[in-house]
């Protein structure tokens, strides 16, 4: 998908996404349904308790691709393109170094979402995004003012709202919080822990996520699903390796 060109109005995003080969990978997209970089589908489990089909409960994410964010999707700045964003990206992907993301099921409020395990493990990637963040913000549209309306229209602090104009997102800088989400908003507390509960029997298994490399993901046109267009490897990799 290296050269695909996309169209003006889509939205590129830099996010953390497990290696296509990984155990962990194949275990957040067919629990999602999908799988964000062959663009096929998947056929999820149906953990037990719940009344509803899981893909009923995982439509919102679904939509986004398996990933935890670093930065949030964002529209070009007018005279950037897509050969800026990867460029500037592998750039800064350069200066990162890999490390391991010991990670649980929690709830997010009314969502159920991967979460690291520690502080430490939290300090480690808001650094990877913080610096993300700042390395791409000039390819960085502002948001229109619709998008700021929708935005100032959720129950923001004084901080997330100065973050939000600012900086377009209002989840970033020392508001940020790492998560991979399993679910859409639920309402139902009984489907919040079985989802919960599915996840605590999975995880150590898994193991940890090895965080080395971003993946850029594009939305083609406002609605559509997200997909994983490139990834960029950190340091530590190899000269010419391609991440898979």
């Amino acid at each position: 998908m290296s050269d695909v060109t996309w169209s003006d109005g889509a939205r590129f995003a830099v996010y953390y996404a497990p290696s296509h080969e990984s155990a962990w990978w194949r275990a957040g997209s067919t629990w999602l349904g999908r799988d964000a970089q062959s663009g096929m589908a998947c056929v999820p489990p149906q953990p037990a308790g719940l009344q509803r089909p899981l893909m009923e409960l995982t439509e919102a994410p679904r939509r986004y691709g398996w990933h935890g964010t670093l930065v949030a999707p964002f529209r070009l700045a007018d005279g950037a393109t897509q050969h800026d964003v990867l460029a500037a990206t592998r750039e800064w992907a350069a200066t990162q170094r890999p490390f391991a993301l010991p990670v649980e099921a929690a709830t997010l409020g009314e969502f159920v979402a991967l979460r690291p395990v520690d502080q430490c493990g939290e300090a480690n990637v808001r650094a990877v995004a913080t610096s993300a963040l700042q390395a791409l913000d000039a390819l960085r549209a502002k948001p229109s003012a619709a998008d700021l309306a929708r935005r100032l229209a959720a129950p923001l602090s004084e901080r997330q709202r100065e973050l939000l104009i600012e900086w377009g997102y209002p989840y970033v800088f020392d508001e940020f919080r790492f998560h991979m989400t399993l679910s859409n908003s639920l309402a139902d507390a009984g489907e919040r822990t079985a989802l919960v509960a599915w996840w605590q029997a999975q995880t150590p298994a898994l193991g940890p996520l090895t965080v080395d490399h971003a993946a850029l993901f594009v939305e083609p046109s406002p609605g559509e699903p997200f997909v994983l267009w490139q990834r960029v490897p950190f340091q530590s990799d190899a000269p010419g390796h391609e991440m898979k």
